[in-house]
């Protein structure tokens, strides 16, 4: 239960990070500092979950 609970949260945090870019995008334009800190979030929170799926899967904990 506990790491299907850390792959929503890591998958609601790669969606805000998302939203976040977007605001970025419309508020500063292309070349924000604060979009490619946001497009970095969202590749690490994306490698997480992955190596969580891996974990998971291996595991047996998810089917």
């Amino acid at each position: 239960m506990l790491l299907k609970s850390l792959i929503a949260l890591v998958f609601i945090g790669m969606l805000a990070s998302l939203v976040a870019g977007a605001g970025f995008l419309l508020r500063d334009g292309s070349r924000s500092r604060r979009l490619l800190t946001s497009l970095k979030w969202r590749v690490g929170l994306a490698v997480c979950l992955v190596i969580l799926l891996v974990i998971g899967f291996s595991t047996g904990m998810l089917n």
